[in-house]
């Protein structure tokens, strides 16, 4: 494949920003295009639920002098449509050669919901919704994943009192097994936040959630945080195939299919030997590393990509760490007590293949796993259950 000459990147977050950085880091000296729908400059999202939303900072753009890299950077130019060889904006055509999608995804919202109900997703949300704190008394969360729970725990903490609902029976229902989820519960009463497990929400405004049954919670502030969806509705024409979910397919090297066209971060849907399956991944350390590549694959570098998926979430006074990626078959075994006060794991296991760990302020099961499945080790159930005994040592042999 020959070296494009003009390269367009759409996406103003993490995985563009990584994917512009690195075609110049890599030695590129072609047109450098960065289109963004926001007014801001590209920034990290996931400070945005932590540090601003306390009020520690309040912006978190990422480092770059684009004017000393050459990248013609287009805030407010929402993608409309991708056409052969060019992207349609909100303010202007740009021509490529090759292309980067790193749109990111957008926030599902619940049928009915006011404009007045605060959502999470963008630097303005974070900033509205921590203004909206300052004078509140009372906040009610719908969804009880990792953004309901880090908006909650920061609501409690600025003295207001929450209420978060949920139409699953346990909290992180759609990244957790029940059996690993009803183990949060306890921490929500000990930050004083009332938990409504299996409440569907029949109406919601900016002054109170309805539920299913007829009750009602009033709220001064209401925050929904039930997920998100790839942003892909703009390449709706485009010939590039779209999953069920909306995510825009790629092969191992990100490549959507169409010459010099890939695909990075929250949008893309991509095959992992090592998950055993299709996986699409909505972090941090995904963001990045998966712009880097689809930077290099453009560039001809023919990588691979198949990482080991790595998130964090501090929420109710503990920090979380999951690596890797569990399916519905996998063995679950604990290290430690999770009915108890002390710090413990959750480990996934495929046969004796360790799939994935689920760490609660054990950062060095953290660091042992992060090894392991880098390289598909198999562990003794066992020992590996034995929070007394490091992870590292609990591996099989080889052979």
């Amino acid at each position: 494949m020959s070296t494009p000459r003009r390269v367009v990147v759409v996406g103003g977050g993490l995985a563009g920003h990584s994917a512009v950085t690195t075609l110049r880091q890599d030695g590129y000296d072609g047109a450098i295009t960065l289109l963004t729908e926001e007014e801001h400059r590209p920034y990290d999202r996931p400070p945005l639920s932590k540090e601003v939303l306390r009020g520690d900072v309040d912006t978190t753009t990422l480092e770059a002098d684009y004017d000393a890299l050459g990248v013609a950077l287009h805030t407010g130019a929402a993608a409309e449509r991708l056409r052969p060889g060019e992207v349609v904006t909100a303010t202007g055509t740009h021509a490529f050669d090759g292309l980067v999608v790193a749109t990111g995804s957008a926030p599902l919202r619940l049928p009915g919901q006011a404009a007045d109900v605060h959502e999470l997703r963008t630097l303005s949300d974070a900033l509205g919704l921590r203004a909206a704190f300052g004078g509140a008394g009372s906040v009610a969360v719908v969804g009880a994943g990792w953004i309901g729970a880090e908006v909650a725990t920061i609501a409690a903490a600025r003295g207001c009192k929450v209420t978060v609902v949920d139409a699953a029976a346990t909290p992180l229902a759609g990244a957790l097994p029940a059996d690993v989820g009803r183990h949060t519960v306890p921490w929500y009463s000990e930050h004083g936040i009332d938990l409504r497990l299996d409440s569907a929400v029949t109406g919601i405004g900016g002054s109170g959630v309805d539920l299913a049954g007829g009750d009602r919670i009033d709220a001064d502030v209401v925050v929904v945080g039930i997920g998100a969806r790839p942003r892909t509705a703009w390449l709706a024409d485009s010939g590039l195939t779209l999953a069920r979910d909306g995510a825009l397919v790629v092969d191992s090297r990100l490549s959507a299919g169409q010459a010099g066209v890939y695909g990075a971060g929250d949008i893309i849907r991509f095959p992992s030997e090592r998950s055993g399956g299709e996986i699409r991944v909505e972090h941090w350390e995904h963001a990045a590393a998966s712009g880097r590549a689809a930077a290099r694959n453009l560039l001809g570098a023919g990588e691979t990509y198949d990482p080991v998926p790595y998130f964090w979430s501090d929420q109710l006074g503990r920090r979380l760490q999951y690596v890797g990626h569990h399916g519905a078959g996998d063995r679950l075994v604990f290290r430690g007590r999770p009915d108890g006060d002390e710090p413990w794991t959750a480990l996934w296991l495929r046969g004796d293949v360790l799939r994935a760990v689920l760490a609660v302020d054990r950062p060095r099961d953290v660091l042992d796993a992060r090894r392991l499945l880098g390289r598909g080790a198999a562990v003794r159930p066992e020992v590996a259950g034995d929070p007394a005994v490091r992870l590292a040592e609990a591996v099989l042999p080889a052979g």
